[in-house]
C-alpha cells in the first residue's frame, strides 16, 4: 500500500515562491505518473501538473505553465513542484496524487489516479 505524504505548503507574500514535496512510501514511483491538483473552498479538485516518472515528461495547466515546475528527486521517492511568481489565485490546497498506466489523454483528470496524500495548504496573501 503507498502512502503519500505533501510538504512545503505555507503562507507567501504576491510574487514570493514555494517549493512543494511529495514522498511515497511503500513503493517507488519508477513506474508511475506523478500529479499534482488543488482545490478550493466549493470548487473542484483542479489539475496543476504531472510528471511521468521513467520519461521525465511534464504536463502543466495552462494557469501556472511558466510559473511552476514538477520534477523529480534523484532517488525513486520524492516529486516537487516549484511554485514561483505566486498569484493569490493560487491559494489552494494542494494534493500530490499517483498510479500507474494514466494515458496521455486522462492525465489531467482526478479519477485516473488512485492514490492520493492528505494535502498541504499554500496561502498567497499580502
Amino acid at each position: 500500500q503507498v502512502h503519500l505524504v505533501e510538504s512545503g505548503g505555507g503562507l507567501v507574500q504576491p510574487g514570493g515562491s514555494l517549493r512543494l514535496s511529495c514522498a511515497a512510501s511503500g513503493r517507488a514511483f519508477v513506474q508511475y505518473t506523478v500529479a499534482w491538483f488543488r482545490q478550493t473552498p466549493g470548487k473542484e479538485r483542479e489539475f496543476v501538473a504531472a510528471l511521468r516518472w521513467r520519461a521525465r515528461n511534464t504536463y502543466y495547466a495552462d494557469s501556472v505553465k511558466g510559473r511552476f515546475t514538477i520534477s523529480r528527486a534523484n532517488n525513486e521517492n520524492t516529486v516537487y513542484l516549484q511554485m514561483n511568481s505566486l498569484k493569490p489565485d493560487d491559494t489552494a490546497i494542494y494534493y500530490c496524487a499517483e498510479d500507474t498506466g494514466v494515458i496521455l489523454s486522462s492525465i489531467r483528470y482526478q479519477a485516473s489516479y488512485h492514490y492520493w496524500g492528505q494535502g498541504t495548504q499554500v496561502t498567497v496573501s499580502t
